[in-house]
């Protein structure tokens, strides 16, 4: 007697998993592939004057050119930095998607990766913003590096201090369960699945925000530090003991910024 038999059915339904999850899996490795060339070519170009100049215009202000420049460098760059750490989330709910309908729905799919990023082009917007804000004010040290002494201590204490926080530990436990947050959280469609996106968006935002912060401290277009801390947040997302690896960053960050304002 055979013990190993699967249904036909079964079978099939495997099958359509695992090819939807090799097209979504794909289409994220792309999307982030052309994300990190981008970031790494503005990094790279960043010393020539006529790059510089686009993105970090006279002290005096911003025009509507020089801030979508900006804004464009910051959506990309959390764009890299983000979606490895989210391909797990999607890769679940395309499964999930596909058991509960009956086909793929990558157009579902992408509505639920395009809410996700919509709540990081939200941040982007409020990171330009504050970049205009620290490049007006002449509070960085050159063009796009670290801000001065005190402003940096400060980004510094904060990031590290909020990684101890209630609220971090609360979003953090949402990024680290996708299948509870499918199951809390799902809702049906396009329009459904692009709440959900954003609604998960929102608990990684809430999760790293201050981590971004600290690339203000190092320097914007600093591609160690922006390899440094999206490696950070993929770690703290799905390492077995991530919210250790939370608490050590935060416990690094903290001492870093009260070593600043010692030394200041």
């Amino acid at each position: 007697m055979e013990t190993g038999a699967t249904p036909v059915s079964e079978t099939a339904l495997e099958a359509a998993l695992r090819r939807d999850r090799w097209i979504v899996g794909a289409g994220l490795v792309v999307v982030a592939a052309l994300a990190w060339g981008y970031t790494v070519t503005i990094a790279a170009r960043m010393d020539m004057p006529e790059m510089t100049s686009m993105a970090m215009p006279e002290r005096a202000g911003w025009g509507p050119t020089e801030f979508l420049v900006a804004f464009v460098m910051w959506a990309v760059m959390m764009t890299a930095m983000m979606v490895p750490s989210v391909m797990p989330m999607v890769l679940l709910y395309t499964a999930v998607q596909r058991r509960r309908a009956s086909g793929p729905r990558y157009f579902t799919v992408a509505s639920f990766a395009a809410g996700y990023l919509a709540v990081w082009s939200g941040f982007s917007v409020a990171a330009t913003l504050l970049q205009g804000i620290v490049h007006a004010a002449a509070l960085a040290a050159e063009e796009m590096g670290p801000v001065v002494g005190p402003l940096a201590a400060a980004i510094l204490i904060v990031a590290g201090a909020y990684q101890f926080t209630p609220l971090k530990r609360l979003c953090l436990a949402h990024c680290r369960s996708p299948l509870a947050f499918i199951t809390v959280h799902w809702r049906d469609g396009v329009q459904g699945a692009f709440v959900m996106g954003a609604r998960h968006g929102a608990y990684c935002l809430g999760c790293c925000w201050p981590l971004m912060l600290v690339l203000f401290v190092v320097g914007v277009m600093n591609l160690v530090w922006i390899a440094a801390l999206a490696v950070f947040v993929l770690a703290e997302k799905l390492a077995p003991r991530g919210e250790w690896v939370s608490r050590i960053g935060g416990a690094v960050f903290f001492a870093w910024g009260i070593g600043m304002v010692l030394a200041g």
